[in-house]
């Protein structure tokens, strides 16, 4: 058992916050995008996730909790989803719906 989790559903649950991830960021850029004449397109796959509008892009791949995290300007961190729907990095920890929402406000921009 990992941080209360039994050890078979632990990979489940990444697989469901991972899709429920590309999800936030689908309606963020959406709502986001209202009133402009671009519109993102946000991909998912079983361990990445892709999202493009203009030349900008993000792009996430998973391994179990980590994400390796990459803009277009050449950003690249290291971040970790956490149990309880976090987003974590070295730094701080936020909601994950939090975070979605700032990566698709700064991808609208």
């Amino acid at each position: 058992m990992i941080s209360g989790i039994p050890i078979g559903t632990e990979s489940t649950l990444y697989a469901e916050l991972w899709v429920s991830l590309a999800s936030l960021l689908r309606s963020y850029t959406a709502l986001h995008g209202l009133n402009r004449k671009q519109q993102a397109t946000v991909e998912l796959g079983e361990n990445r996730i892709t999202v493009r509008v203009g030349g900008k892009w993000l792009e996430m791949e998973r391994q179990g909790p980590e994400i390796r995290w990459r803009r277009e300007d050449g950003r690249d961190l290291i971040k970790e989803l956490t149990d309880g729907g976090q987003i974590k990095s070295s730094e701080h920890g936020e909601e994950m719906d939090m975070a979605a929402e700032a990566w698709a406000r700064e991808l609208m921009q």
